[in-house]
């Protein structure tokens, strides 16, 4: 993600089966599949859960269809992300979330990167004293539509969801929410069902 960029998203619970035909009936473009599994960590200096901040190592292996497409593409009128240099189809990546910045959507300032040594970084990490507290594993299957991405996710211990998000500038985010729940509406989907607690945050929870 670009400096000054946002991930605007918006998921639901949602049935893979009968929402690919939906998409279907969007023309929309398959961007492949990934399995992803994630490890998030505790600061030593301050609670995550309290500030509603996020640092996770993502393991990533494309599992066809789509290798080297970015994770996400950009909302009408919002600047395209960058495609990864790294386009591995087995790859890490280090993450940091900052808290919710929209009531209307899980919009988050987000800063990611692909790097080049788990092992050494995961050393950094614990140098630091950074401990990985929760894993989060999920088959992502990504596709395009009017400018978005919808993801759907099937993730371990949690069951199926669908998110619609896209990258945009802090003036664009409510512009970029709206659409994306417009979207979820033409799919099927009731967008007042939206789920704004991550899936750490579900597993954690017992949900």
């Amino acid at each position: 993600m670009t400096d000054g960029s946002y991930e605007v998203e918006v998921k639901v619970r949602a049935d893979h089966g009968r929402l690919r035909g939906a998409l279907g009936d969007h023309d929309a473009e398959s961007l492949g599949g990934v399995v992803q599994t994630d490890t998030y960590y505790d600061a030593p200096n301050r609670d995550f859960a309290q500030t509603d901040e996020a640092l996770r190592i993502r393991r990533e292996t494309d599992t066809g269809g789509g290798g080297g497409v970015p994770d996400r593409v950009g909302a009408p009128g919002a600047e395209p992300p960058p495609v990864d240099a790294d386009t591995d189809p087995d790859r890490t990546k280090i993450t940091y979330k900052g808290p919710l910045v929209d009531e209307g959507s899980k919009t988050r300032a987000e800063h990611e990167t692909v790097v080049g040594s788990e092992t050494e970084l995961v050393g950094v990490l614990d140098g630091l004293g950074y401990e990985p507290a929760a894993t989060v594993e999920k088959h992502r299957e990504r596709h395009a539509v009017d400018g978005y991405t919808v993801t759907l996710d099937a993730v371990t211990g949690l069951g199926e969801f669908v998110e619609v998000e896209a990258e945009t500038d802090e003036t664009g985010i409510e512009r970029v929410r709206d659409g994306a729940r417009s979207l979820l509406t033409e799919l099927g989907l009731d967008p007042t069902d939206q789920i704004r607690t991550s899936y750490l945050g579900l597993l954690l929870g017992g949900e």
